[in-house]
């Protein structure tokens, strides 16, 4: 486990770097006893339960007596947080159970963002946990077994596509390679697509149903685990007599893409394959991969003779912006010979989601002789949407005396007071928040909470 302090309010700097120092000055000039600070922790998934990240009050140079008075504690989160803080001692530790392939998918950074809040005087502390892989799963196939039928005379260089094997870990403990048992006709290759390695297995001599009508192989596809793990296909190849063309795309991968409210059954793409036989060895069907997800067919459809490929299901951006179609092309020969290639579907966002404001109140209260600046709730708000669909606008709409102050961090704010409060004249506000995104047209959000003034003993009798 690792602690990097990245900007604090009251902890004493831990770089001589001059460009720190001016950036930890320039925000404690502007925020006054309402500095925040940034640490960043990183600690490995399946730890136990009660594991300590690190003592985030000490590492935020407050004091461990004052912890319980000052309220020391993680106000962003679910119910059931998956960190915690010790009020007896500043850790903070693991609450509950981690998973890293649950929390965050792909191979980036894992990050998790904790809010923790101190009071009197207030302050408001960010801390990142990196929660890093370790290789808890093996790789899989979709399938055990995957069968071929090749015919005798195939030329040697034919490929064919391989089931891809899947590893949920990231980085250095996803799938590296694969490797196949040792033989005379046959050899697998690696072709590098995104992030995914696609096996082939490919004829290297060619095969003679006289003398073999049937070969047996194993694949296997290993993580880069230390010790790595490994996952086994077991994959046969039935000789056949005869058709030695394939049909042929005129690109490995296509590049397309459309609107997220695109109309169902909209035609986006028309696949058109190649094939240098005569007669039915050249007439073609399309049809999508056999191993693509399920969420694939249920969102596109292939026409199994033109070739177009419609929309079949409700496309949303911010469920997926990115579909991948594997599209195969087969001949009526016999047997029937079969080209793949790859359609990268890319989704575009459209403005459909209007932005989300959460409050955090402080306090249900305010007293009346509160200075000008008095913090007295917590404002994020967040759109879905991306780009300037998802770039938003706040501001209070009603006539208060109350202003919103913007943080370091992008859409989060204070609500403060911003004149002198009289209970006498008035005793309690209802605040409006108003959030606009920048689309076209621009969507709205409206969030009202209430503030009560207590009173203090300000008039003679």
């Amino acid at each position: 486990m690792c602690c990097w302090i990245m900007m604090g309010s009251e902890a004493k700097p831990r770089t001589k770097d001059c460009s720190w120092f001016a950036f930890y000055l320039a925000l404690s000039l502007l925020f006054g006893n309402q500095a925040l600070a940034q640490i960043r922790y990183s600690i490995p998934e399946e730890v136990r339960e009660g594991t300590v990240v690190g003592n985030v009050a000490k590492d935020l140079g407050v004091e461990i007596p004052s912890l319980i008075a000052r309220r020391f504690r993680v106000v962003s989160g679910s119910k059931d947080a998956i960190f915690e803080v010790n009020q007896d001692n500043g850790a903070l530790y693991v609450n509950k159970h981690i998973d890293r392939e649950e929390l965050c998918q792909g191979g980036g950074a894992c990050l998790m963002e904790l809010k923790i809040l101190v009071e009197s005087p207030l302050e408001i502390h960010y801390v990142v946990v990196e929660i890093t892989d370790v290789n808890d799963h093996s790789p899989s196939f979709p399938e055990r077994e995957q069968i071929f039928e090749i015919a005798e005379h195939t030329l040697p260089g034919k490929r064919f596509q391989l089931h891809t094997a899947s590893d949920p870990d990231a980085g250095a403990n996803s799938i590296r390679t694969y490797t196949l048992t040792s033989n005379e006709h046959f050899e697998v290759d690696i072709r590098q697509s995104d992030e995914d390695k696609i096996p082939f297995l490919v004829l290297k001599k060619s095969l003679d149903r006289e003398q073999n009508n049937k070969h047996t192989l194993l694949v296997t596809a290993v993580d880069g685990g230390k010790p790595p793990k490994s996952g086994t296909l077991n994959v046969s190849i039935v000789v056949l007599d005869s058709n030695d063309n394939r049909p042929m795309f005129s690109q490995e991968i296509y590049h397309i893409s459309i609107h997220e409210n695109i109309a169902l059954g909209a035609s986006i793409f028309k696949m058109n394959a190649t094939d240098p036989d005569e007669g039915t060895n050249s007439d073609i069907e399309y049809g999508l991969g056999k191993t693509l997800k399920r969420k694939i067919y249920d969102m596109f459809e292939l026409d199994k003779l033109t070739g177009d490929i419609t929309v079949r299901g409700n496309v949303d951006y911010e469920e997926n912006d990115v579909y991948k179609l594997d599209v195969e092309a087969s001949d009526k020969g016999t047997p029937p010979l079969t080209g793949e290639c790859r359609v990268v579907i890319k989704i575009i966002d459209v403005n459909d989601n209007t932005p989300e404001i959460e409050v955090t109140s402080l306090a249900d209260t305010v007293s009346e002789d509160s200075k000008p600046g008095t913090i007295i709730s917590l404002i994020s708000v967040t759109d879905k949407d991306s780009g300037v669909n998802g770039k938003i606008i706040s501001s209070i709409t009603s006539d208060v005396p109350f202003e919103l102050k913007p943080s370091y961090k992008e859409n989060t704010y204070s609500v403060v007071t911003k004149g002198l409060l009289d209970r006498e004249q008035v005793s309690h506000y209802e605040i409006t928040i108003k959030a606009t995104d920048c689309g076209e047209p621009p969507l709205s959000t409206f969030k009202t909470f209430n503030i009560q003034i207590s009173d203090v003993n300000d008039n003679r009798p």
